[in-house]
This record gives structure tokens, C-alpha cells and sequence, in this order.
């Protein structure tokens, strides 16, 4: 198929609803894929609404707002993730599919409650951007069910970043809101690996980390995971901005730019006091340029490794490299697609009733809950075994 072959008669009406960040990444995929048309975005800030109003169509301030445009077909809910459950649970009983941002829900039961009223009014609910979209680790994914390699053994990931010392909303750091490094970012971990390892997680064992005072949130953790049937993997996150898992990623960011230690900005506790709405502005100011449309190198999310029986995987730049008993071997990956376009050729399958539709809301709600399992173990000191 074509990067932007439509498989429809028709697009697919999509409005999004909160416009930050995340949702103003989403913008160059939609215009460029005809399955899909604009029809509306909701934003109750009305700063961040002037850019919304650049794009041509109708700005809302409320969801139900969009009850005026006719034949919507489905909503992308971008907004802070205390909303998330009521936002979905509001657009499932409007007949609406629903493609929701990660983490999906601040915690588990929003989550379980999201995926059943998804079954409730028969509407597909999404869960995504999430890393596992990203062309590499569906690559490896595949080799691994190919059976190439053997059986896939462990997975090591790990990321090494400024996260926690970057413009956040309250709730970005508030662990009981969904915040902190273990939902936020941990959510990408868990996702990539059970993409790799397989979806049942029986056990999980874990430390987190509050490190700086001065910003209050779960910045770090090292999660350790023993699967159902039988691989083992770790999730390594760092977030207060001293090394950068880049150095280790031949430079390459986490969208696929090319990014030395030169052109890194951060350093370790460098925050300057801010209040909530200075914090915000800087939030909103750096969104419209924080996750770039294109790249001309494949997304890293840290530094990960595959350990398979036969043979290693690890990313280069441009794609795979697998290293067996006759040699290395690497894959270069097409660079047509960015992993929002990666999301929305799913989307707009799972939406026309085709495709495996495998980020589905209990593969969300399960990555939401192995998170929460590691941050009571983390608590307790002891493994957390999963009840499935």
C-alpha cells in the first residue's frame, strides 16, 4: 500500500479534542491522509484556540459542542489525562469511535471503565501515540513472530532524558492524577515490551525515584517484568536530565532527529521557579514545535535490545540491526511514515471495521495496570504478582 493510499470511499470525520502538544503533532498526518477530514477541534484556552482557528475549522470550547457536526464518525482526545475517562465514556455514548492519548486514564479503574463502555455502545476506542506504532519496534516485532531469531529471551530498554525538568501542567507530575515518569513515560516502556515479549505480564518488581525537592513527581524508575510465557525485560527511565540515552542511540532523538550533545540544552536541577500559569505559557509555547512531522532517521525511545535465541536487535538510525552466529545484518526501514501516520493507518482500519485493531482499549488498560503494579511494588519492596 502507498504511504497515503485511502482505503475508504470517503474520510473518515475526525474532530480532536484539546489541542496541545500531542494533538498539534497529529495535525500534518490528518491533512495528509485522505482516509481521514478535519471537521473540528475542541479547546476550552482560548490562547490555544487562536491556533486551532488557523486550521480552517470550527473551534469548540465544550465536547458536547460537536454534536453540531453531522456525520462525525470519531473524536481524538488529546487533553490532560484526568479527563480522559469522561471525555471517552461521553463520546462512546455519542456513537463516536475514540483514539485517546496515553496514558488513557489516571488509573486502572478509569480504565476498565473506559474499555466497557466501549463494549457497551459497540464504538472502537484506541489507544495511541504510543512507541509501539513506531516502525522499529514493529519491525521487531514481526521478526520475532517470524521466528527467525528463536524465541525471543529478554528485552532491555532505556531512557535517559530531561523529562522531568520540562514545562509540565500540575497533573503531569501528580502520580495520583497520572503523572510521573512511571504512568507518562513508563506507559511508552510497557507497551514497547509487551509488543516484544508478548501481552501477559505475571509478575512485576520495581523501585521508583523522587529526587529533587524542588519538583516533586516520580522521575525515575527500573522496573523488572517476568512474562507469562517466559521472556524476562527491564524498563530503565531517568528523567532529571543528566546523561541522555542519545549518546547511546548514535545521537538520534525520540522522533528521528539528529541531535549531539551540542544541540542538548538541559542540564541536571537547571529548573527555574515558575507559577502554574507561567509554567503553562512555556507548556503552550513549546508545543508547536516539540514533536516535529517529519525526520529523516527512525524514532528511538531510549536504547533498547532484544535477546533472542538464535540472535540480537537493536536499533541503528535508519532501522534494525540483528546480529547472529553468521554475522550482522542490518535492515534499513522506510522513512514515508511518521509514527502518527503509523497510528492513523490503524485507526482508520479499526474505524472501517478491518485490521487486527491490537492497541484496543484493554491493551491500554493492561499497560496502565502493570504500571500501577510497579509502583506497588515499588511501595511495598516486594514483587507484584498479576492476576490475569
Amino acid at each position: 500500500m502507498a504511504p497515503f493510499a485511502s482505503t475508504a470511499s470517503k474520510p473518515l470525520r475526525l474532530a480532536i479534542v484539546g489541542f496541545g502538544a500531542a494533538a498539534q503533532a497529529f495535525v500534518p498526518a490528518i491533512e495528509a491522509n485522505p482516509d481521514f477530514e478535519l471537521v473540528a477541534i475542541v479547546e476550552s484556552n482560548t490562547d490555544v484556540q487562536q491556533t486551532a482557528e488557523a486550521l480552517g475549522v470550527p473551534v469548540f470550547s465544550h465536547l458536547h459542542e460537536l454534536q453540531q457536526i453531522p456525520d462525525l464518525d470519531g473524536v481524538y482526545i488529546a487533553t490532560p489525562t484526568p479527563c480522559h475517562e469522561g471525555q471517552t465514556i461521553e463520546s462512546l455514548r455519542h456513537g463516536w469511535h475514540v483514539l485517546v492519548e496515553k496514558p488513557m486514564a489516571s488509573n486502572a479503574e478509569e480504565a476498565l471503565r473506559m474499555v466497557n463502555a466501549s463494549k457497551q455502545y459497540g464504538k472502537s476506542l484506541t489507544v495511541g501515540h504510543s512507541h509501539s506504532f513506531d516502525a522499529p519496534i514493529q519491525a521487531m516485532k514481526q521478526i520475532i513472530e517470524s521466528g527467525e531469531l528463536g524465541a525471543v529471551q529478554m528485552v532491555n530498554t532505556w531512557c535517559y532524558t530531561d523529562w522531568v525538568y520540562r514545562p509540565r501542567r500540575p497533573e503531569e507530575l501528580d502520580p495520583a492524577l497520572g503523572g510521573g515518569v512511571t504512568f507518562r513515560q513508563g506507559a511508552h516502556q510497557i507497551d514497547i515490551l509487551r509488543a516484544l515479549c508478548g501481552p501477559q505480564v505475571d509478575s512485576v518488581k520495581a523501585k521508583v525515584f523522587n529526587l529533587d525537592p524542588e519538583r516533586q513527581t516520580m522521575g525515575a524508575h527500573a522496573i523488572y517484568l517476568d512474562f507469562a510465557n517466559g521472556p524476562a525485560a527491564t524498563a530503565i527511565y531517568n528523567g532529571y536530565a543528566g546523561f541522555s540515552s542519545m549518546d547511546w542511540t548514535r545521537n538520534v532523538s525520540e522522533w528521528g532527529l539528529f541531535q549531539p550533545a551540542e544541540l542538548r540544552s538541559w542540564r541536571r536541577r537547571n529548573l527555574k521557579p515558575a507559577t502554574p500559569s507561567q509554567e503553562l505559557a512555556a507548556k503552550q509555547e513549546r508545543a508547536k514545535s516539540a514533536i516535529p512531522s517529519t525526520a529523516n532517521l527512525q524514532p528511538h525511545f531510549g536504547f533498547t535490545v532484544v535477546s533472542c535465541s538464535l540472535g540480537d536487535i537493536q536499533q541503528t538510525p535508519e532501522g534494525l540491526l540483528l546480529a547472529t552466529a553468521q554475522g550482522e545484518r542490518e535492515i534499513k526501514l522506510p522513512i514515508a511514515q511518521s509514527p502518527r501516520d503509523l497510528v492513523l493507518q490503524e485507526v482508520a482500519q479499526t474505524w472501517q471495521g478491518q485490521g487486527t485493531h491490537w492497541h484496543d482499549g484493554q491493551w491500554g488498560y493492561e499497560n496502565l495496570r502493570i504500571c500501577e503494579a510497579a509502583i506497588r511494588s515499588a511501595s511495598s519492596g516486594r514483587e507484584c504478582v498479576l492476576s490475569n
